[in-house]
């Protein structure tokens, strides 16, 4: 391996995708050692506490070495990837691409002579892998060659040992807390990944063998596995999932939630949405119940504005916002997100549409950014889709309410002094009771109503 130096080697680090993120986990490699990539080329994709986003490496040359393997968690700050670029030394070979092309190993550089390059700026492009993360199977037998000694960043080597065994952080972490020796495992899994079924493979016969008297006496029975592999399937808790968990569990520990509720008369409001649909303007929009219900709750702000706050723990303040940005909760194959419309108290109706759109659209892809699921002020989640009359939703983290959106049914209903058939709902407003008293709360949720029912109220209110 020659000797590199940091006017021909770049590394590529693991930035921060999301504000404040601490690490994120590589889904899959784009690029393999010996690929040429160029400036703003994707060369990989991770998943974040709060999406997958791809990354672009900034500069032009040729991929020699990756520092992880698909389906590891990597610390921010980290190089995952290193690049050969100008006109420098050579590249140095990794141990998987040597295999596929054999050539003769040389002496190691000294440790002193490998340098981290300077921190790159952070540039994230984004977007969702449809297949499924996997490793990459090893072309030809694996040749082990001598690395170049690096420095320890955040505490881990910044390269993968090639001799170590194939395993997910949470069958590691299971291997550690049941005193198993992965190098001594014996893989089940695509690719020779152990899995957890092996490494309680491996604990059975070991607790067996400490547990059995030393005596001729029968063996004591081995343990029994308390996961059946063949009758459950368990699933790490990571990504979006794990971040939507600890955020729910912080709100709903944090914050005095009050839920009201009130059960309402959309006839007319359905009505409207029919009418806007032929509407020239709206053509070609994305026109229904939750436009115009996005559009009340806007409106019933902007009447009792002290609703839209937040709490400062810290410094014992309450944060009244002077803009909306108006959240909208879509359940997604990585989990629950709640992306936002930023200004949305600016919008027209047409904008507002066109907004909600492209949220929508966005978020069916996997393509949300995290820019857009921060800032949040307030919420709407429209469980009414799933054909359930309302619920009690939890305030996201630093907002002060969500309003919860119920199925719309045609029911008997009292109008014009007679019982007739009308379109009917349930709306539910959860809010955080250090913010919004019941007076305020009730208004909040008494506006929306009132505009559902008479929908030219949005005219008159606005």
């Amino acid at each position: 391996m020659t000797t590199m130096t940091d006017a021909s080697v770049r590394e590529f680090k693991m930035p921060d995708v999301g504000e404040g993120l601490t690490e994120a986990e590589i889904l899959k490699w784009y690029v393999q050692p010996g690929d040429t990539v160029t400036d703003g080329q994707v060369v990989c994709e991770v998943e974040t506490a709060k999406a997958a986003v791809e990354l672009p490496i900034p500069y032009d040359g040729v991929v020699s070495e990756l520092r992880f393997p698909e389906g590891t968690t990597v610390d921010v700050g980290t190089a995952i990837i290193t690049v050969q670029v100008g006109g420098g030394a050579p590249a140095p070979v990794p141990a998987q691409a040597e295999a596929a092309a054999p050539a003769a190993p040389v002496a190691p550089a000294p440790a002193e002579e490998a340098k981290p390059a300077a921190r790159q700026p952070v540039l994230v492009g984004y977007g969702v892998s449809t297949s499924a993360t996997k490793r990459r199977p090893r072309k030809g037998p694996e040749v082990t060659l001598p690395a170049p000694a690096q420095p320890e960043l955040n505490g881990h080597a910044p390269a993968a040992d090639a001799s170590r065994p194939l395993a997910k952080p949470p069958v590691r972490k299971l291997a550690k807390d049941l005193g198993v020796d992965l190098t001594a495992v014996t893989p089940s899994g695509p690719d020779g990944i152990i899995t957890r079924e092996d490494v309680h493979a491996a604990a059975t016969p070991a607790a067996s063998a400490t547990s059995a008297p030393v005596a001729a006496a029968p063996a004591a029975p081995a343990p029994v596995a308390s996961y059946d592999g063949a009758r459950e399937t368990r699933v790490p808790v990571k990504g979006v999932r794990k971040a939507t968990a600890a955020a729910m569990v912080g709100s709903a520990f944090t914050a005095p939630h009050v839920t009201e509720f009130v059960t309402v008369d959309v006839t007319r409001t359905m009505k409207l949405v029919e009418e806007l649909k032929q509407d020239k303007e709206m053509q070609g929009r994305r026109v229904n119940p939750l436009l115009l219900i996005a559009k009340a709750l806007l409106v019933a702000i902007k009447r009792n504005p002290d609703v839209n706050a937040s709490w400062d723990e810290a410094s014992q303040e309450i944060v009244l916002k002077h803009y909306v940005n108006l959240g909208i909760a879509a359940a997604t194959p990585r989990g629950l997100i709640v992306p936002n419309i930023k200004d949305a108290h600016t919008k027209t109706l047409p904008q507002l549409a066109d907004s909600l759109g492209e949220l929508v659209s966005t978020a069916r892809e996997g393509k949300t950014s995290p820019s857009a699921m921060q800032g949040g002020t307030v919420t709407i989640t429209n469980v009414g889709v799933f054909g359930v009359d309302t619920g009690t939703p939890i305030i996201n983290p630093g907002e002060s309410a969500i309003l919860a959106i119920g199925a719309i049914k045609l029911q008997p209903w009292v109008h014009k002094g007679k019982v007739k058939p009308r379109q009917v709902t349930t709306l539910a407003l959860s809010f955080d009771h250090r913010l919004v008293d019941g007076e305020l709360g009730s208004k909040v949720l008494a506006d929306v109503a009132a505009i559902l029912e008479q929908p030219k109220r949005l005219i008159t209110w606005a």
